[in-house]
């Protein structure tokens, strides 16, 4: 199936042609103007103007909630803001003063009014599983304090809510899955056991017959931008062996050169070990040192146009193009090419392998799991639930940070200084809320914040350690959430998902995964709201840079873009892959939240770039993450594994190291 539009027109397949890229093309009115959805749930949000970068930390500090533009207020309850989300406006803005810049700020002017057992800086899984850890070890009545500089608990694990005619739709705003969780280690298990997850429900709440039921296979999407027309035609998982299979017709629909389609179509379909010329022992080191790119060009023979087809396609893998990402991840993965490669096992490989489906998500993403903490950590949050009620349960905020409960979180409270007091019996943790520097004092201190951000707070840091902690670069990520009021656009075109070959912001949106759990019914006909999630993680492919740099790269761009910018981007990419199918933005798309998160991925270790030994048992993290003295590093940043089971691996070394 394959549709070609172009100012109304349709035009043979035969007749297409490559030109160069075009300057970005307007969205017709009608799309972007969208003029429903914008007054009802955008405020049009900007970043920090030139204006603010001036301002004294106290004044950006008092500016706290002007710098929240981007987002509507919705009563107070943060899973409901749309607009610009994750790391929003007025989160980042006192730890840029400080990291940026090199601002200093005042002494506290206030103390808080108790000592605490432990202070947690950072409030996601990592931090939050500490603390619950903590309370295992030390009993209910620990005085915990938890700080996070956002609006909302659970770091990445982002909860999104829309309401659409009616009916509560949820999505997943940064993690997204428990992946793998036969692989945990059995502190990670345990948890999940403790917090009433339970793994193997998952196989009855996730449909995995619901795509083939509904004949929804995959597409792609060729910008006129980019390739002369605007075409949406069927195309591949292209990290799966258990792909739906293409036809030559199928890919005789892609505007790419007649070479390049008889390249793709023999590179699917070959048996072909395209390392027969290399010995056996020495194709796995090969793969490390390439680039699945050399792999696609220098191997296999292909056409550059069939490589720029699967470049993108694993940027949520490793937060760069093909052309940064070793040749072995895309064997790992099976990429096209690399079925018959004939590599000799692995001297690990007797050890049993965990062959577990992708199905363990929560309609909320890896939020729930967040939630599942806070109720057990701080009664009056939540109810008490089971896994199922917990999906529906609506969080009560005010709760949060109530004096008589003995955990606290105290939410929109930057760290900007932790350091031992005098005697190093306690820590004196400084932070920024609302404007005023306050000083909490604990007997134990466990970071859980991005890493990166560490030595600008602990003056104690060891040189070599702080060294060893920026030696890592997060990746800079979007998730975005569309509320869509049916997917019958997605049912008329056949698809699930769309890739976006060489795109202009998401590299990918699909259908959200058919989980039904509670009374959450993923939507069987059609004309029921949908949610529709999308991937974008900038860099710059084929630049000739590092991983780390196209990270820093991306991470700006971020930054510098406004709400506008990404609307009128995301719309446009809607609208050219969808209207095929009678998509109509004005009409179908109930809500828009874009979480934005500049320091994304925990970083993993990259062996065209880093030492190809370094892995979560080895690498600079190792000595980046030793403690000091009463102060512990936790975050999946120091467990160099961007996984949930990371974050709990992190939290329970972090808190075993201040046992006593």
């Amino acid at each position: 199936m394959a549709v070609y539009r172009d100012q109304g027109q349709t035009y043979p397949q035969e007749t297409m042609t490559m030109k160069k890229p075009s300057p970005q093309r307007g969205i017709t009115a009608k799309s972007a103007a969208a003029s429903g959805i914008r007054r009802r749930d955008f405020l049009g949000g900007t970043l920090l103007s030139a204006g603010a970068c001036a301002l004294s930390p106290l004044e950006l500090l008092a500016s706290d909630s002007k710098s929240a533009a981007g987002y509507k207020s919705t009563a107070g309850y943060p899973p409901a803001l749309t607009g610009l989300r994750g790391s929003h406006p007025g989160s980042f803005d006192v730890a840029h003063a400080l990291a940026w810049r090199g601002e200093t700020f005042p002494a506290p002017s206030s103390i808080d009014d108790q000592d605490y057992d432990l202070i947690v800086v950072g409030g996601g899984i990592s931090g939050l599983a500490a603390a619950y850890f903590w309370r295992q070890e030390h009993g209910p009545d620990a005085r915990i304090l938890i700080l996070d500089n956002h609006d909302d608990f659970g770091g990445h694990a982002r909860r999104n809510e829309f309401t659409v005619d009616g009916r509560l739709m949820l999505g997943y705003g940064g993690s997204q899955s428990i992946d793998t969780p036969g692989s945990y280690s059995p502190a990670a298990a345990q948890l999940l056991r403790d917090l009433g997850i339970f793994t193997d429900r998952f196989y009855d709440y996730y449909d995995q017959q619901f795509w083939n039921k509904q004949k929804l296979s995959r597409g792609f999407w060729f910008s006129e931008e980019v390739y002369g027309r605007n075409v949406t035609a069927k195309g591949i998982q292209t990290w799966s062996r258990a792909t739906e299979k293409l036809t030559q017709g199928d890919i005789a629909a892609y505007p790419i050169p007649e070479e390049a389609r008889r390249g793709f179509f023999q590179l699917l379909n070959s048996d072909t070990n395209f390392l027969a010329d290399i010995a056996p022992e020495k194709r796995r080191e090969w793969l490390i040192t390439h680039s699945y790119k050399e792999f696609l060009l220098s191997k296999a023979k292909m056409p550059e146009d069939v490589y720029f087809l699967l470049r993108d396609g694993m940027r949520g893998y490793g937060g760069v193009g093909q052309d940064a990402m070793p040749a072995l991840w895309a064997q790992e993965q099976e990429l096209p090419g690399t079925l018959y490669l004939d590599l000799p096992p692995l001297p690990e490989s007797s050890a049993e392998e965990i062959d577990e489906p992708y199905i363990f998500h929560f309609p909320d993403g890896n939020a729930s799991v967040a939630r599942a903490l806070v109720r057990d950590l701080i009664p009056g949050v939540l109810p008490p639930s089971t896994m199922e009620q917990l999906v529906l349960a609506k969080a009560d905020y005010s709760a949060l940070d109530r004096a008589d409960n003995a955990c606290r979180l105290r939410l929109k409270s930057t760290a900007i200084k932790v350091e031992h007091s005098a005697g190093e019996r306690e820590v004196e943790v400084t932070y920024v809320r609302k404007g005023t520097p306050t000083m909490a004092r604990g007997k134990h201190v466990v970071m859980a914040c991005y890493n990166a951000m560490i030595p600008y707070l602990c003056p104690e840091l060891p040189k070599a350690q702080r060294e060893a902690i920026t030696y890592a670069e997060k990746t800079p990520l979007v998730y975005v959430s569309a509320a869509f009021k049916n997917w019958e656009a997605f049912a008329n075109l056949g698809m699930r998902d769309i890739k976006i070959p060489q795109p202009d912001m998401m590299h990918s949106f699909s259908m959200d995964f058919p989980v039904s759990m509670s009374d959450i019914e993923y939507p069987t006909d059609p004309s029921q709201p949908v949610f529709v999630h999308g991937s974008y993680i900038p860099c710059v492919p084929d630049s000739g840079l590092d991983n780390k740099e196209q990270y820093r790269r991306g991470r700006r761009e971020l930054y510098q873009l406004s709400y506008d910018d990404f609307e009128r981007r995301l719309l446009r990419q809607f609208d050219g892959a969808l209207s095929p199918g009678g998509f109509d933005i004005e009409r179908d798309l109930a809500g828009l939240t874009i979480n934005r998160w500049p320091h994304g991925y925990a970083y993993e270790y990259n062996p065209l770039f880093d030492d190809p030994s370094f892995g979560v048992d080895k690498g600079p993290h190792i000595a980046g993450r030793a403690p000091i003295g009463r102060i512990s590093i936790a975050n999946s940043d120091s467990s160099a594994y961007a996984y949930v089971n990371g974050a709990i691996d992190a939290a329970r070394r972090a808190v075993s190291e201040q046992a006593g």
